[in-house]
């Protein structure tokens, strides 16, 4: 089972969220950096069904991104 993300990955993933906006990026690394966090909540979290469902929300958004920029 992963680990909970830390407050520091969740701090630099709202700074890499900052820097896109910003410069208007490819949101693609964002929203896989997005579900990985989303997936390690769930998994910590196993009887939450709602961090399961968006977990899996988020990556198939990831993985929607990915093949249309791929």
């Amino acid at each position: 089972m992963s680990r909970k993300p830390s407050i520091a990955e969740i701090g630099a993933f709202l700074g890499h969220l900052k820097a896109t906006r910003e410069q208007d990026a490819d949101s693609g690394p964002l929203l896989a950096e997005k579900a990985n966090i989303l997936e390690r909540i769930a998994e910590a979290n196993p009887d939450d069904l709602d961090a399961a469902q968006i977990a899996r929300e988020a990556r198939a958004a990831a993985d929607r991104a990915q093949r249309n920029n791929g």
